[in-house]
């Protein structure tokens, strides 16, 4: 296995926020090649990387903290957008 191959901080953050895009409806679900939408559970899975990004400060390097900030803002600003559809249609 490489290096690059590897797990790293970097890596975790990305997969997690992957997630979010599955539990959004904004990519298909890699195990059955659907979409759906379970805007519950990706505010979850946001709020446990808010967790991580607290306890992980001052521990992150310049390129790391730079990755979460903006992962996060894109994640917050997706879910903010599902949830303003999701008001319309009420």
């Amino acid at each position: 296995m490489s290096k690059d191959e590897r797990i790293n901080f970097s890596n975790f953050i990305m997969s997690l926020a992957q997630t979010v895009y599955v539990q959004l409806g904004i990519v298909e679900d890699p195990f059955n090649n659907q979409k759906s939408k379970e805007v519950e559970q990706a505010k979850g899975t946001i709020d446990l990387l808010e967790m991580l990004k607290e306890k992980t400060k001052g521990n992150l390097t310049e390129e790391e903290e730079k990755l979460f900030e903006d992962i996060m803002y894109d994640l917050k600003m997706k879910y903010l957008y599902e949830m303003d559809k999701s008001d319309k249609k009420s």
